[in-house]
């Protein structure tokens, strides 16, 4: 019984350094309650304290055994399961309070809202991430509750039935072409993953014999989930409520997107004829090691691994060489920001694209067609 409790809060200890997204909760009430310039807490806690923490902690190249059994991962998983409900209540609780609010201004509520989009996209989408690659359907449900509460459930038909399909391709809007900037790439997906998200959940519906407008259609779910939120906030807040929520979920999504477009800009896979592409490997995806904000993001930004195998939970996802996946300079904080800058992302990324480029496809000499975002690329093209 000794050596069984010893190994659990083992595995506890190694756990908890995930666990500091719940960080966030002092954040919020901190700044509801005070106002002024606490309203930054979330946001600086989110990105600015990890971005420090990444420069003074520098990268974590340790790998966990891939075989660790599912019962081994207790204290990682709980951490997912427990932050659909806590992000609930601070949402709801300031869905009701801030409107009514007499010591916050204007500003100071939009600001707040601002914070938890950065927290809904931050961490909160993230968890659903992890969420929706798992077979449990409690996983799987939380998964559409965090979605829908940023309005953006169809993320999960888009990321699942194309995005992982066809990653590093012009088949996947997600991709970020080579050159592109980060305010058009936004804008693109807002209107065109919709639509292959629809048509991915038709297409599966078609291959069972059943229409579009099937009951089996997970859109059906996802749009009475975000009405229901929508009821939620004007019922709590009432028309300010309801258009800081939508500020909220627009934050929410941005900061998510952000995400989508440092992932795998400028990178393809190699066009094989007839519409095949060679399987994807860690190199079509960047890669960063950073210790703090892999804590934060739940080792997201090991994402050459979870490509390589998305069925592994984010404990147990490997770290990748240079020799194998291209490295990011910085974590997710620094990166993000540095996407809102297009001519100094194309300074410090166009040059690791190209550098990509010549270790792993040395025979390709016209690129020309990726970057225009062709498909299917002409023979001889990757």
């Amino acid at each position: 019984m000794t050596v069984i409790a010893s190994d659990e809060l083992a595995r506890l200890k190694n756990a908890l350094p995930f666990w500091l997204s719940l960080g966030t909760v002092p954040a919020a009430l901190l700044a509801v309650t005070w106002g002024g310039w606490f309203v930054l807490l979330m946001p600086l806690y989110t990105w600015g304290l990890y971005a420090l923490l990444d420069a003074l902690l520098g990268l974590n190249a340790d790998d966990a055994d891939p075989e660790t059994p599912e019962e081994d991962l207790f204290w990682y998983r709980m951490i997912t399961l427990i932050w659909g409900p806590v992000q609930f209540v601070i949402l709801v609780a300031m869905l009701w309070y801030v409107p009514r609010a007499g010591n916050l201004d204007l500003l100071e509520k939009v600001v707040l809202f601002f914070g938890m989009g950065i927290m809904s996209g931050t961490i909160g989408i993230v968890y659903a991430h992890e969420l929706m690659h798992q077979k449990d359907p409690l996983e799987r449900g939380l998964a559409d509750l965090l979605l829908a509460s940023v309005l953006y459930s169809h993320f999960r038909s888009e990321h699942l039935r194309v995005h992982h399909l066809y990653v590093a391709t012009p088949r996947d809007a997600v991709t970020a072409r080579y050159g592109e900037g980060f305010h058009r790439f936004f804008f693109r997906l807002l209107r065109e993953c919709p639509v292959s998200a629809w048509n991915a959940e038709a297409a599966m519906l078609a291959r069972k014999g059943k229409g579009p407008f099937s009951r089996d259609n997970p859109f059906l779910r996802y749009c009475l989930l975000q009405a229901g939120f929508l009821l939620l906030a004007f019922w709590l807040g009432g028309v300010e409520g309801l258009v800081l929520f939508v500020f909220q979920a627009f934050v929410a999504v941005w900061q998510l997107e952000l995400v989508n477009y440092i992932e795998h800009y400028g990178l393809t896979r190699r066009y094989l004829g007839e519409g095949k592409y060679e399987h994807v490997l860690p190199r079509h995806s960047w890669n960063a090691a950073h210790k703090a904000s892999n804590w934060l993001l739940i080792n997201l930004q090991r994402h050459s691994d979870h490509h390589y195998k998305p069925d592994r939970r984010y404990p147990l996802l490997q770290n990748y060489a240079a020799e194998d996946a291209p490295q990011l300079p910085y974590g997710y904080p620094v990166m993000t920001t540095l996407a809102l800058m297009p001519n100094l992302w194309r300074r410090v990324m166009n040059p690791r694209v190209r550098a990509w480029r010549a270790q792993f496809y040395p025979e390709v000499t016209d690129w020309l067609p990726y970057n225009k975002g062709q498909n299917p690329w002409p023979k001889g093209a990757p």
